[in-house]
């Protein structure tokens, strides 16, 4: 479970740089930090669920 927060707060600060590095104003930043935070908990998801298949 830590690691799907993990994940989802590693996007989240991911995309919401992005935006800014594009010169997106507040929500902007809020918008691609919940998308990429969305994404990359899905990824985190999908990994602890196949790590937890192999154990």
């Amino acid at each position: 479970m830590i690691l799907i927060t993990l994940t989802f707060a590693l996007g989240a600060f991911w995309g919401a740089r992005l935006a800014k590095k594009r010169g997106g104003n507040r929500s902007d930043m809020a918008q691609y930090g919940v998308a990429y935070g969305i994404v990359f908990g899905l990824v985190g998801l999908f990994f602890v669920l196949f790590l937890s298949h192999l154990v």
